[in-house]
């Protein structure tokens, strides 16, 4: 999976966690089946665009923002997400039969053990092609029965100091946090500083950045930062490691410019208090 991909996947797995839906649910409002959200859902394949835009309408999220992810992420499958994620109507293609095996001429023992080996060799061939086109189809009817060791699962992954410096979404602390504050900076970026009770953890996400911006956070303890390194990041959301922080903490998130003679940008907000939109201090 493509980091992008990776980005696109985060983002539906927050968007669909807001709406409080499973994915029975999710699948009754839409035109998309429960085991096709979940393969969505777990980055197995590449949603296609319909799916992306019915989920924000089911969120009543305008769907600019991710499907400019979805631009993204399919670019990197060059062309091959209508391949990896039909449309529920789509027929399903019948598996290719493997090539006939060369029709030759055994000539003495080593001739006929040429054809044996050549036939057996057709033969795994066919195996293994079924074994493959079948995969998919038992993994769709598992994933449809309940099981606690389930892929996808709601439940956080860290807690406290276990979450320090490791990644929001893949701890499934991103599902429903606190927003503590939010503000633009001089140069238009956008920054959120966000906390997870159930995480008891901080992090700060920034949009709109240019290449070479910084974002760092802190709630007293070890400093995280993130760089946008690229246009993809500029183009969506990026976030930096967690932190740890619990009630009364103060988590503040500084910003800084890629430009020489850019001012670094701080602000800071308790966790426990009403969120804000509060200006930047310059540094």
């Amino acid at each position: 999976m493509t980091a992008e991909h990776t980005r696109l996947t985060a983002a539906l797995r927050e968007l669909r966690a807001r709406t409080g839906l499973s994915l029975a649910a999710l699948s009754a409002r839409t035109a998309y089946s429960k085991s096709s959200w979940e393969r969505y859902l777990n980055g197995k394949a590449l949603p296609p665009r319909r799916a992306v835009q019915e989920l924000c309408r089911v969120a009543n999220e305008p769907d600019g923002r991710l499907l400019a992810l979805w631009e993204i992420a399919e670019s990197g499958w060059s062309g091959r997400a209508e391949v990896s994620a039909p449309a529920p109507d789509e027929p399903r293609r019948q598996p290719q039969e493997p090539p006939p095996p060369v029709a030759t001429r055994p000539r003495g023992r080593r001739g006929l053990l040429m054809a044996v080996v050549a036939s057996a060799s057709a033969v795994i061939v066919g195996g293994v092609a079924l074994v493959l086109f079948l995969l998919p189809d038992v993994a769709a009817t598992e994933s449809d029965a309940p099981s606690a060791s389930a892929p996808y699962s709601l439940a956080p992954q860290c807690h406290g100091t276990d979450c320090e410096g490791r990644d929001p979404m893949r701890m499934v602390c991103g599902i429903g946090p606190d927003t503590l504050t939010t503000y633009r900076t001089t140069t238009g970026a956008h920054v959120e500083l966000r906390y997870s009770e159930k995480c008891g953890a901080s992090w700060a996400r920034v949009w709109g950045a240019a290449i070479g911006d910084r974002v760092e956070v802190t709630a007293g303890g070890p400093s995280r930062d993130v760089r946008i390194e690229n246009s993809a990041d500029a183009e969506t959301y990026v976030y930096t490691a967690m932190t740890a922080a619990h009630p009364g903490s103060t988590v503040r998130s500084c910003f800084r410019p890629a430009q020489p003679d850019g001012e670094r940008e701080c602000v800071e907000a308790r966790v426990g208090q009403p969120p804000a939109t509060r200006p930047p201090t310059p540094q």
